[in-house]
């Protein structure tokens, strides 16, 4: 008599052949999501940046300009597309430098998660992350693209050092919250949690490997301050707004709060749920209206369903964290629970940072916390591992589909991408508006 292999034991079996199957399938979207992006002026920083330094030799000392407090610090942003256009001269080179960085951060999060949790829930991980419209969303060249590689290098570096100090994990952690800050404005997040697992002695640092770190982050400003002294266009523009402006208002917060709730949800951005117009399938308007309706309907309902239970599953997480999350006491714990009071760390680095900040975040600028809020997830999806494994792994197969549905549709008409659109005829297009000429190419 015949049996039926449960869902769980046939994952497992071909757990290999189904873990690089969901890689190369989130690969191929990541390029299609690249192919058909939008440039706007987040871009066009990018690229003009990279394209003065690979073709006039003028590597600009700062990055992309932001909201009320100036350029970001640092040449980072001119080096991730610069350098690769000197291997390769075309519009894909930065960006697959930029895929490869965002499948290696995967990867980084990979080396923690199979420490830690079984395979089934493992690939959960992989389909909340690599095929997530959240992560894949962001599959365009403007600078919170690249923070989630250096996320996952803060995380990592922080797991290997919950039970000893190493200097090279100490010196890479650094790097991470430096790195970052000339990538973004975002970076106190990863300073407050760093500094907030110290307190709590849930890492060991090395201080050689600190101060190594530190030092390596100020040379690679040294350039940066001395344009800063010469160019005041580049520091913090007039505002009426200051340092702890969100504290003041609440509101800011509060907004900060929803959004580590939405990450570890299926409620999207809005710029995937309510910008398509559905032109691609017909050109009847009451049709495309219907279509319409239904599309934000669906996302709506399971975004809002999701949330509610992403609330669920934190208000659990809370019950581990809460009786030690103020303590100093040096306890020894599982590898699952010091992911939960990671993760906490990043709740409370988002919550510090919206109170400081003088501008109102939106998802991009908390995006670098994106992977962090699956962790009280994935604790609680190995509970349900241990009870009906079955029905999780068919519940990881539904949540697959419905996020290739969404990415299928976002990457082709949404509001930062479009079928209409070629990413390499816009760079090439805006390099010769810009009148940058190639003088290797030249001569």
């Amino acid at each position: 008599m015949s049996t039926t292999v449960p869902l769980n034991q046939h994952i497992e079996k071909h757990f290999t052949s189904i873990f690089w199957l969901i890689v190369t399938l989130a690969t191929a979207l990541s390029v299609i999501y690249a192919s058909h992006q939008i440039l706007n002026g987040d871009q066009d920083q990018m690229l003009i940046k990279g394209y003065l330094g690979a073709y006039q030799d003028n590597w600009l000392s700062y990055g992309n300009a932001a909201s009320v407090v100036g350029n970001v610090p640092g040449s980072l942003s001119t080096y991730i597309v610069g350098l690769p256009l000197l291997i390769w001269d075309s519009p894909w080179a930065p960006m697959l430098l930029l895929i490869a960085l965002r499948l290696a951060s995967f990867f980084l999060f990979d080396a923690v998660i199979k420490q830690v949790f079984s395979p089934v829930v493992r690939l959960a991980f992989l389909v909340l992350y690599l095929l997530n419209p959240w992560f894949l969303f962001d599959s365009l060249m403007y600078n919170p693209a690249y923070l989630c590689f250096f996320a996952a290098l803060h995380c990592w570096t922080a797991f290997k050092m919950r039970q000893q100090s190493s200097f090279i994990c100490s010196f890479l952690h650094v790097l991470a919250i430096g790195l970052t800050m000339q990538l973004h404005y975002c970076w106190p997040i990863l300073a407050v949690m760093s500094a907030y697992l110290y307190y709590r002695g849930i890492i060991k640092v090395n201080w050689w490997g600190l101060i190594a770190g530190g030092v390596a982050v100020l040379a690679s400003l040294v350039p940066y301050f001395i344009e800063m002294q010469q160019n005041s266009d580049i520091q913090s523009q007039r505002s009426d707004r200051y340092l702890a402006w969100g504290m003041v208002h609440v509101y800011p917060v509060l907004k900060a709060a929803l959004y580590w709730l939405r990450y570890s949800s299926f409620l999207f951005t809005n710029r995937i749920i309510v910008d398509a117009n559905f032109l691609w399938l017909t050109d009847i308007e009451w049709i495309r209206a219907l279509i319409n309706y239904l599309w934000q309907a669906l996302l709506y309902t399971v975004g809002g369903f999701t949330v509610i239970a992403a609330w669920a599953v934190n208000r659990k997480a809370w019950r581990v964290i809460k009786p030690h999350w103020r303590s100093r006491n040096n306890v020894a714990y599982s590898p699952a629970d010091w992911l939960i009071h990671y993760a906490f760390s990043a709740f409370v680095g988002i919550i510090i940072s919206a109170m400081l900040s003088p501008i109102v975040f939106s998802y991009w600028h908390l995006i670098i916390t994106f992977g962090f809020a699956l962790f009280p997830v994935l604790y609680y999806a190995e509970h349900w591992q241990t009870k009906r494994p079955e029905r999780l792994a068919k519940v990881s197969c539904l949540v697959a589909g419905y996020f290739i549905l969404v990415n299928l549709v976002a990457s082709h008409d949404s509001n930062k991408f479009s079928h209409t659109h070629s990413y390499q005829q816009q760079v090439e297009s805006y390099i010769q508006e810009q009148n940058i000429v190639n003088d290797q190419a030249v001569k």
